[in-house]
């Protein structure tokens, strides 16, 4: 069961459904250009000990990175069915229970993961309004590393919403793998199969 829209509704949804998943995906980029950054600036720093060259900061760059990394991939991972979540449970009930139990589900975390995000959102802003800088080698400021937490942050609360209009719609989770009436049995023999979780 699903929600049924008229014509100019259908093209609308979809123009939006497609923007959507262009920001997940474009955010799931992101965190691998960052994961990439980190790799190339620690074996710059491994390799370069060797001949006498050093990267002012790198430590601080790397961290940035993995900081940017993961915050950033929050959102791509989640709506790829990657993220732990409650699923040993969700999956062991069926229809309006289960739909019921998602959108408790969806609602808990949408609250926490906004109320993160307003504090990381703040959190940038005031690093930007009172000009902080980073304690290290290189002064760069607080806030340009800050973005990629807050960012990432406010692209999973626009997943995790989107998530849950599209279960109160009547729809199947995006994230959920594997046929909805899968038994125990068979999704061990699927996972032990190489067929994801």
């Amino acid at each position: 069961m699903g929600i049924v829209l008229a014509g100019d509704d259908v093209a609308a949804r979809g123009l939006v459904r497609r923007a959507l998943d262009l920001l997940y995906l474009g955010a799931g980029y992101a965190a691998g250009v960052f994961l990439f950054a980190i790799f190339a600036i620690m074996m710059v720093m491994s390799v370069g000990r060797q001949f006498a060259i050093n990267i002012p900061a790198g430590d601080d760059f790397a961290s940035w990175c993995m900081a940017a990394m993961a915050f950033l991939g929050l959102a791509h991972t989640f709506k790829r069915g990657e993220m732990i979540r409650v699923g040993l449970l969700l999956e062991r009930l069926h229809g309006r229970t289960k739909q019921i139990a998602e959108i408790v589900a969806l609602g808990i975390a949408t609250a926490f993961i906004l109320y993160f995000t307003r504090h990381a959102v703040q959190m940038t802003y005031d690093s930007w309004r009172f000009n902080d800088v980073a304690q290290g080698v290189v002064a760069l400021p607080l806030w340009i590393p800050q973005l990629g937490f807050a960012g990432g942050l406010a692209i999973l609360s626009i997943a995790l919403i989107d998530e849950m209009v599209n279960v109160i719609g009547g729809n199947r989770p995006s994230y959920e793998k594997g046929s909805p009436d899968e038994t125990p049995e068979e999704f061990v023999e699927r996972i032990s199969q190489g067929g994801g979780g």
